[in-house]
């Protein structure tokens, strides 16, 4: 399986001025572009708009499809157009990582699920955190958790047997609604090792300046 544009990588291949351009005409165009109307239109040669339009298709910035542009069908109508479309997926860097959608998402289902079901929205914050954590740990690939928690921001670090984790995703929310967003991180995190069933750690705050709330500590062995 092909691994995911790197974001970073996306945002870099836009510095380089044709590739720019380009990039902002289909874009704006709102509509499939070809490859010879994008030459045309920043005024470069079709064979140096094919290169930087595959480029930009391939970190992820463009979309691709085929269609012929005649409107004809069946033998003679020749082969379809590669056409261009600004990618629907957003391209976000944010250094160090943060994760604000997906706080944002687990607030707006804690929102729905206290409407529906008259619970505090705190205690609804909570049911959709370990929830969300819990479908984490199971789609993933090994039981490890480090990985989990790198792949999500927190960067995790082995320290005196625990794993301490260096960033917080949600770190602007968690200074101005520390208890909330803290409580949020803890299920969250907690569901990870449930849906992973990983009973080697135990998710507890234990507030540290400039890291996460949140470390895993060891269990004793039964």
């Amino acid at each position: 399986m092909d691994s995911p544009p790197d974001p970073v990588a996306a945002v870099a291949a836009l510095e380089e001025p044709t590739r720019r351009r380009l990039y902002d005409y289909v874009a704006r165009a709102h509509r499939p572009v070809g490859r010879d109307e994008a030459a045309t239109a920043v005024g470069v040669p079709r064979a140096t708009a094919a290169f930087h339009l595959e480029r930009l298709a391939d970190q992820g910035l463009l979309s691709v499809e085929h269609k012929r542009l005649s409107g004809r069908t069946g033998p003679g109508a020749g082969r379809p157009a590669k056409l261009y479309r600004r990618s629907a997926g957003p391209v976000q860097v944010s250094l160090p990582p943060r994760s604000y959608d997906l706080a944002g998402q687990l607030l707006a289902d804690a929102i729905e699920e206290a409407d529906r079901s008259g619970l505090s929205v705190r205690d609804a914050l909570s049911t959709c955190a370990s929830s969300a954590g819990r479908l984490i740990g199971e789609s993933a690939d090994e039981p490890d958790p480090l990985p989990i928690l790198e792949s999500h921001g927190f960067e995790p670090h082995q320290e005196a047997g625990r794993v301490v984790l260096r960033n917080c995703p949600f770190h602007d929310l968690a200074r101005r609604h520390t208890a909330l967003v803290c409580g949020m991180n803890l299920d969250l995190l907690s569901g990870v090792l449930e849906g992973l069933d990983c009973s080697s750690y135990k998710a507890s705050l234990r507030p540290r300046q400039d890291h996460c709330c949140v470390v895993l500590t060891p269990t004793p062995a039964p």
